[in-house]
């Protein structure tokens, strides 16, 4: 994590306020007062401070009846508050790899490492069914810093595992094809065709890996 802004931010509150609406398409402070026990005005008052210091807008949520609410939700500056795996040495290695063996020398490396991860994933795996591999693939993404979840049926859209935050960011912004081997490999751990669904608005980010369950929610090939 950036320390200048952990030092700017200061309140653990605030953090816990920040790590909520990360989880988020943004929250109004009536759900944050719920989430976090604390008082509206505690809520208010540090919702103030972030967006004031650039860490928070708002926008209006339509509701079912009534005037829209106002909703809280992230900035993309607080992306630097999350963890990162991917940082400009990478960058620049592969850029160098361009410039040395030639314009596909970047993305041979890219299908190298992934191969490789997948691999090691394919044979650490556990459940003997798509829905437990997923949950086991949500654990080991979330604790990689991709803030994932497993989410069943009754998410929106089906199965999935929704992803909060990509700790690769900028590796995906200059090599595009990351995307298709993040799908790759969550096809191969899995066993079952997945689809991947990437979403930004303001400093929110979310990626939904969905796939299907089966009638049974089994897959009998893995």
């Amino acid at each position: 994590m950036n320390q200048r802004l952990l030092s700017e931010i200061g309140r653990t509150q605030r953090l816990e306020i920040l790590n909520s609406l990360k989880r988020s398409k943004g929250l109004s402070v009536n759900e944050l007062v719920r989430k976090m026990k604390m008082s509206y005005m505690g809520i208010k008052q540090h919702c103030m401070t972030l967006q004031r210091d650039g860490y928070l807008d708002t926008w209006r949520r339509p509701q079912k009846m009534g005037r829209p609410e106002m909703v809280y939700r992230l900035t993309q500056r607080t992306h630097d508050l999350f963890q990162s795996d991917s940082n400009r040495l990478t960058l620049d290695l592969l850029e160098a790899a361009r410039e040395i063996h030639g314009a596909n020398a970047p993305e041979k490396l890219l299908y190298n490492i992934y191969g490789k991860k997948t691999e090691a994933l394919k044979s650490k795996v556990r459940g003997a069914d798509i829905a437990e591999r997923a949950k086991w693939l949500a654990k080991v993404r979330d604790s990689e810093g991709y803030m994932a979840e497993f989410m069943t049926e009754e998410k929106e859209g089906g199965p999935q595992i929704l992803e909060c935050h990509s700790p690769i960011l900028n590796l995906l912004e200059k090599y595009p094809i990351v995307r298709r081997l993040e799908q790759d490999l969550f096809e191969a751990v899995l066993g079952t065709k997945v689809r991947r669904e990437e979403t930004r608005n303001s400093g929110n980010y979310e990626c939904a890996f969905y796939f299907d369950l089966g009638p049974t929610g089994q897959n009998g090939d893995h």
